[in-house]
């Protein structure tokens, strides 16, 4: 079977894009050039270009892996999304990639694509994990291993702020306007997350470029949001019997994309209002709204399903007492948010569920639940810190804590071990025989993760403690029925 390479012999049930590639030149880099990406922003300036033109092709660049380059070279940057609602699936041909490179092995074509005078944007992402802050102080984490390299090492930089930081020296240096910085991952205020970071690592390793960084380059935040599972063989077998190729780079996603971005591009974007993205002033209500609702339930869903045995998330909702406890996590969650113009926390809720229960997408718990101690300040915590302040029950975030902190101990119910997939796993295992209290307070007193109003109170403490200890003593199974017997209630609209 040949390689997609080419829209020749293409079914014609396969969408490709409406523009000739050729005819537009690159004016992004993308950094992270993962499975989200390629399911995302890259299908919306795919969009962009079908409407509006311009030279806004994507050159993606993977920081470490060697794969996406593998798998997208030989097919010229095209690749396939698969979309899957509950009616059945489609399948589309990307072509906004320009080219896919990796920092590690094209390093000196990476410094070029980000110094060039025609690049005017560079879109992020690397995960939570990946951008080495302190959410202490939200500047650098020094002990981060590509913070600390790249301070050691200033010129010849391997991560992201201090590749950022060194290609906006150079572009000042040779007087060339200053790209804007878009971060894609699912950091609450992520433009102002992300400026800080590059400013503080400025102040560091070099200080001069620091307030230029602050007052020059624009950092608009964003919500994004579309389901999209692991890639495995299954994919690829998928792709091929739909399009008739082999590919190699497919990816699967939920038919639903969402994408709100801030409105603040000084040196211009792609019209990715055509593929529908929100153009906005105010990112951070959305935003808070698929952290504490999407991700939030997520985050619980991940936790206890694996542990009771279910593989995907379609698995879960099809568990009554699970689903029942997604319901009442999104109920809480939409407690804590203010009104949201135009947006029915109802409705919203329902949409999700019937997102999770989608037939045909692949999304496992397992995929979900990594890094956890990045995720859970911002999905869980930061919630229950408004539903303290509000007076609200605190009982779903304490449940969903409890059954992180449960994961975090690397093995099920019978004892089968599992690795955590955190940044802080040596930190997040404990003693074998620690009590559930203990292990609540090692856990919750690691540094920069649990908010200070959530530890000051004991009633949070001692909820976390006693989910814990049903989980730990009577199992993860009887952890979930005990939970879905409480009383529940209508989720709040709060509309504005």
């Amino acid at each position: 079977m040949s390689r997609l390479d080419s829209f020749d012999g293409l079914p014609d049930s396969v969408q490709r894009p409406g523009y000739e590639r050729n005819a537009h030149g690159p004016g992004i880099v993308h950094i992270g050039l993962g499975a989200f990406h390629k399911a995302h922003q890259a299908v919306y300036t795919d969009d962009a270009l079908a409407a509006a033109g311009g030279d806004w092709r994507i050159i993606g660049v993977s920081l470490r892996s060697l794969e996406p380059t593998a798998e997208l070279a030989p097919q010229k940057g095209l690749y396939t999304v698969i979309e899957h609602s509950a009616a059945g699936s489609t399948a589309r041909v990307i072509g906004s990639l320009a080219a896919a490179l990796c920092l590690r092995t094209d390093r000196q074509q990476v410094l070029d694509a980000l110094t060039a005078p025609t690049t005017r944007i560079v879109t992020i992402t690397v995960t939570e994990k990946g951008y080495g802050l302190d959410r202490t102080t939200g500047g650098i984490d020094k002990s981060h291993p590509a913070i600390a390299a790249d301070l050691a090492a200033p010129d010849n930089p391997q991560g992201l702020a201090g590749l950022l930081v060194w290609a906006l020296g150079q572009r000042r240096a040779r007087g060339i306007p200053p790209f804007t910085v878009l971060s894609c991952d699912n950091l609450p205020e992520n433009g102002a997350l992300t400026r800080s970071l590059l400013v503080d690592f400025a102040r560091h390793a070099a200080p001069d470029l620091a307030p230029y960084i602050a007052a020059e380059v624009a950092f608009p935040s964003a919500m994004v949001d579309r389901i999209t599972p692991a890639r495995g063989e299954e994919t690829l077998a998928l792709a091929e019997a739909m399009i008739g190729r082999r590919d190699e780079a497919a990816v699967e996603a939920e038919a639903f994309r969402q994408w709100v971005i801030e409105d603040n591009f000084p040196t211009g974007r792609p019209a990715w209002e055509a593929g529908g993205a929100i153009l906005t002033s105010q990112v951070r209500p959305y935003e808070e709204m698929k952290l504490r609702m999407l991700n939030g339930s997520h985050s619980m869903l991940a936790y206890t399903g694996f542990l009771a045995g279910h593989r995907y998330v379609r698995d879960v909702m099809a568990d009554p007492a699970l689903a029942a406890l997604v319901q009442r996590h999104l109920r809480a969650a939409a407690g804590t948010l203010a009104p949201l113009p135009g947006v029915d926390f109802a409705v919203y809720a329902e949409d999700l569920a019937e997102r999770f229960r989608n037939p045909h997408l692949g999304h496992e718990a397992y995929q979900i639940a990594m890094d956890g101690s990045e995720k859970m300040p911002q999905r869980i915590f930061g919630a229950a810190v408004d539903a303290l302040e509000q007076g609200q029950p605190l009982a779903p975030f304490a449940f969903a804590t409890a059954a992180w902190i449960r994961y975090t101990l690397g093995r099920t119910d019978a004892g089968e071990a599992y690795a955590l997939r955190d940044p802080r796993e040596a930190l997040l295992r404990g003693p074998k025989d620690e009590a559930p209290g203990a292990t609540v307070a090692r856990v919750l007193a690691l540094p920069g993760l649990c908010p200070q109003p959530l530890l000051n109170t004991p009633a949070w403490r001692e909820a976390v403690t006693r989910d814990l200890r049903v989980m730990l003593e009577d199992g993860m199974r009887a952890a979930i029925d005990s939970a879905a017997t409480g009383p529940q209630k209508p989720v709040p609209t709060a509309c504005g």
